[in-house]
């Protein structure tokens, strides 16, 4: 412990002025004084936020055929809602921005980017996700050609384009390789497994 500056004392002043001692307790004590409001007003404000419901909403949304209910904040995306809220990560969330398709889901029957609509705007709408396209254990005949031409290599985009493939398919976008590679142009795919994700999807046309 530090003894008691003693103004006469030449441990406390030297010379030139002040000891090193001296200085770091002022310095110390002034540091204290400055840090402490802010760190104190922080704690107080986060047991505050922590504290507030406020702002929240409840929702029920009809995810694969059954109703879900969820709690969230009104601006909460329909992407966010269904990984963080309802556990349903087989939609990707990728750039976040609506520009790569990984989160496409189905969303009364047409394909939408799940980052770019508000999880509150979809209540009443039916909502498939790529847990809900098998039918049980059969699978549906997009997936199985997915598998069958090997038209994934991380997998990673490999929901959203099942997808919008699925869209495309009923939608008569896939009536040739060129109108195809159009309308799945919003689908990115980082592996370039294109060549295959198109054999895919006209195999699939070509049976409608």
């Amino acid at each position: 412990m530090l003894p008691p500056d003693n103004p006469h004392d030449p441990a406390t002043f030297g010379p030139s002025g002040p000891s090193r001692r001296s200085f770091l307790k002022q310095t110390g004590g002034l540091l204290g004084v400055v840090l402490a409001p802010p760190l104190a007003g922080q704690a107080a404000r986060l047991t505050a936020l922590s504290k507030k419901v406020e702002g929240l909403s409840e929702m029920r949304l009809k995810v694969n055929g059954s109703e879900r209910s969820l709690v969230a904040e009104p601006r909460t995306s329909l992407l966010d809602a269904l990984r963080e809220n309802l556990d349903l990560t087989g939609t990707k969330k990728g750039c976040d921005h609506g520009q790569c398709g990984a989160c496409t889901v189905l969303v009364d029957g047409r394909r939408i980017n799940s980052c770019l609509t508000l999880a509150v705007m979809n209540q009443g709408k039916e909502i498939t996700t790529i847990e809900g396209l098998a039918q049980g254990e059969e699978l549906h005949p997009m997936q199985a050609a997915f598998l069958k031409h090997d038209g994934f290599q991380c997998g990673y985009c490999t929901p959203g384009q099942i997808l919008s493939a699925v869209a495309c398919v009923k939608e008569g976008h896939a009536t040739s390789d060129a109108q195809c590679r159009e309308w799945m142009s919003g689908n990115l795919c980082r592996c370039g497994a294109y060549p295959n994700i198109l054999a895919a999807v006209r195999e699939v046309a070509s049976r409608f």
